[in-house]
This record gives structure tokens, C-alpha cells and sequence, in this order.
């Protein structure tokens, strides 16, 4: 190849490189103005949307704020829901208590544990529901799935429970849960109690308890005993395990009476255990010898909501030996002025067919015999042979209060008025 040939090589080549770079050039220059330009008419669009997008719905609370303590009722008068328990051969028994604690505002649940014959249950219903009153008014109601219920064992709490949940989904708007045996029975008529309970705050608890649990340190709690009510349809007594457990850390341990009144506001609060108190006790609780004894009573002082709430007295009279043991005395005649100087509403334990019960119908509820207490309600006018009201829902109003509301009144006072009543909340 000569030199003129191999020039114009060179310059073909560097024609072809410029034209590439210029091209390159050309092509860079448009890319920027179309990205200047796709940028300019994009953003505001991404400002705009940015700027005018909702926010973000804040992260879901927690289930257990979003529940609180119950309202309590704005009602003048209160309501007042019980239950009533008994195992085999209490139907008689059961049913006298019921018809001397009844009232048309009340709600009540009527449980005979599966110890009493199927015969015995499905009378006690049969009364219950033939009964006029019962029937017109619907207040009234029988836990027909009965529950096994060990004495001294936890499926006393379980029934207990169990009757408060029934009462919360069937029973309306009440305002305090008593419970009670048939071997309970009132000293002062509901006209009585409804009119003295109106007068005072509808969150007190009263429940006695307290955290000096002594002997039953080594006795009941660090013992671990089975329920066989909790896995068997054979009612036996509560049997021992060989392994001994600690006093819990998690929270403190209280004891007291197993009969109380309880608010409105706590039971649920047991029912539902938003914050999961009431669960982990009632498992603790399992295990525990006379559980009925402690369970509430733990719950109630170890909940911030509730450790004010508390009224130290259970509204019972019972007599103990000293130092108390496991059961009650018999109540009899002999104790009839001693029970009237308690001013207390309710006494225990009384057996059945026991002379004294004639003598609180007639002197201090004004009951004859198989009737209801004469109220607001109901007026028999002296004759005893009158049973059922009329316009019983139009006089649930109407209270007709008589000593009775007096020597309760005289009690409600000396608790509020002493003056270790705020030490013995929760001590």
C-alpha cells in the first residue's frame, strides 16, 4: 500500500470516530433533556401526593386498652344479683332461702351441684319454673348443666364464676353479686337491703380479707393439692401431692371469708381479666386447698383498679370456735339475739328444718310460711293466704323498709366510720 492510500485510511477513520462521538454527543444531550424534562413534570405530581395522601392510621392498640371497668349504674335504687347453691338434699332448703331473698329487681341463679340426684334437680327446676311470681317476672333461673363442686376445692371458684357469667349474659343491668348457700339465710327483708345499699358508693367490694395468712402459709398455700371435680363426675374429696411449691413473687397472697358482695364492675373484671390477673391467680389457685377462701381476695388486692374498692366484712354472721376451725357452728335459737345484734344481713350456717328459721320469718322478715317477705312489692295485707302480687313489675320501685334497714344502717356506718377503715383495705 503506498503512502497516498495509507493518508486517506487515516482520515476515513478519524471521520468515522468524530461522527461516533458526535453522535454520541447528540444522543447524551437529547437522554438529559428528556430526564431534565420528565423530572420537572413528575415531581410536583410525587409533591402532591406526598403532601396530600391521608396519614397512616396509627398501629392498633392493644386489645386489653381498649377494655375499662364498667360504668356503674345511674339507677336510684340497686340491683342485686345472688347466687344460690346447694348439693344433695338442700332442695328444700335452697328453695325456702330463694323465696325469703326474693324481690322482682333482683336477678338469681339457683345451682344444685351434680351430687344431688337427677330427681332432686329436676324438681328444684320444676318449682322454679311453676312457680307465678318466678314465671311472671323471669327472674329466676336454674344452672341446668350442673357443675361436680368439691368442698374446699377449686371448682367452688368455677361455680362461682360460672353463675356470675350466666347472670352477666341473661340477668340484665345489677349492680352487686352475692353468694350464697342454702344454708344461708337472710336476717333483714330486700326492702331492707335495697334501700340501705342505695345510699352508698355502687363500687364497694365487700369481701373480708387479709395478707396475714399465718398457718395457712404452710397448710394451703405451699401444699399442692388435685381437685378431682376438675377431671372426674364423681365427687370426692381434694387428695395431696408429695411436692410442696413456694409462696408466689408475682403478686401477694390475701385469705379471708368465702361469702361476699362483690361489684358489679370487679366481676367482670374477673370474667373478662383484661390484663390476665384473674387467669394466672384462678391457675394458681387450682391447687390450693380451701380456694374459695382466696382466690377474690387475691384478685381484688392485687388489681390497682379494685385494692380501694374493699370493705373488710362479708354482711355474715357465723360463729367460730376460737381459734376457728374448719367448719361453722350450727346456728340455733340460742343464737337469735346474738344474730340480731350483729346487723348484719345474712347468717350461716343454719340445718335444715332448723327451729330458729320460723322465728327470724316471723319477727324479723314478717314471712309466713312458703310465702314472700311482704314489701314495696308486695303487700298480703295480713293475709297470708295471698301468694302472688298484682302489677308485680309496676312496685319494684317501691321499697317499704323496717328495722331491719335500721340495724344494717348501723353497721354500714360503723364500718365507713371507723377509723381503720382505710388500713384494713388490702392489709
Amino acid at each position: 500500500m503506498d503512502s497516498t492510500s495509507g493518508t486517506k485510511l487515516q482520515l476515513h477513520k478519524k471521520k468515522t470516530w468524530f461522527l461516533l462521538l458526535t453522535f454520541s454527543l447528540l444522543l447524551s444531550t437529547l437522554l438529559i433533556t428528556i430526564s431534565i424534562t420528565s423530572t420537572s413534570s413528575t415531581t410536583p405530581s410525587l409533591l402532591n401526593y406526598v403532601h396530600n395522601r391521608k396519614p397512616k392510621p396509627p398501629l392498633p392498640q392493644f386489645v386489653e386498652s381498649k377494655l375499662h371497668v364498667a360504668s356503674i349504674s345511674p339507677n336510684p335504687i340497686p340491683k342485686l344479683a345472688y347466687l344460690i347453691s346447694g348439693s344433695a338434699g338442700d332442695g328444700v332448703s335452697l328453695l325456702r332461702t330463694l323465696k325469703a331473698l326474693y324481690h322482682p329487681r333482683n336477678q338469681y341463679a339457683v345451682h344444685l351441684d351434680l351430687e344431688a340426684s337427677a330427681e332432686e334437680r329436676l324438681e328444684v327446676a320444676e318449682l322454679v319454673e311453676n312457680e307465678p311470681v318466678f314465671k311472671r317476672v323471669g327472674n329466676v333461673r336454674m344452672v341446668t348443666r350442673a357443675n361436680l363442686v368439691t368442698y374446699r376445692g377449686p371448682t367452688m371458684v368455677t361455680n362461682t364464676l360460672h353463675a356470675a357469667a350466666i347472670l352477666f349474659k341473661e340477668g340484665g343491668d345489677w349492680d352487686w353479686f352475692i353468694n350464697l348457700s342454702a344454708s344461708d339465710y337472710p336476717l333483714v327483708t330486700q326492702d331492707d337491703l335495697l334501700h340501705t345499699l342505695s345510699t352508698i358508693p355502687r363500687d364497694l367490694n365487700f369481701i373480708e380479707h387479709t395478707s396475714d395468712i399465718g398457718w395457712k402459709e404452710y397448710q394451703r398455700a405451699k401444699p399442692v393439692i388435685i381437685d378431682p371435680g376438675l377431671y372426674s363426675r364423681r365427687k370426692s374429696d381434694v387428695f395431696w401431692v408429695t411436692e410442696k411449691r413456694s409462696v408466689p413473687t408475682a403478686y401477694r397472697l390475701f385469705t379471708g371469708s368465702a361469702w361476699m358482695m362483690l361489684s358489679r364492675p370487679f366481676i367482670e373484671y374477673c370474667l373478662w381479666g383484661w390484663d390476665n390477673l384473674p387467669r394466672i391467680v384462678l391457675m394458681y389457685y387450682a391447687n390450693f386447698l380451701s380456694s374459695p377462701e382466696g382466690y377474690f381476695h387475691t384478685v381484688i388486692c392485687n388489681a390497682k383498679e379494685f385494692r380501694n374498692t374493699t370493705v373488710n366484712h362479708d354482711l355474715h354472721f357465723i360463729s367460730w370456735d376460737n381459734p376457728p376451725k374448719q367448719h361453722p357452728h350450727f346456728l340455733t335459737v340460742n343464737d337469735y339475739q346474738r344474730m340480731v345484734d350483729s346487723n348484719t344481713p345474712f347468717a350461716r350456717k343454719f340445718s335444715k328444718n332448723e327451729p330458729v328459721l320460723d322465728k327470724i320469718d316471723s319477727e324479723l322478715l314478717g314471712r309466713n310460711t312458703n310465702g314472700f317477705i311482704p314489701g314495696g312489692w308486695f303487700n298480703n295485707k295480713g293475709n297470708p293466704n295471698v301468694t302472688l302480687p298484682q302489677h308485680v313489675r309496676a312496685n319494684t320501685t317501691e321499697l317499704k323498709p323496717g328495722p331491719g334497714a335500721e340495724r344494717l344502717k348501723r353497721l354500714i356506718n360503723s364500718l365507713f366510720s371507723s377509723d381503720d377503715f382505710i388500713a384494713k383495705q388490702c392489709s
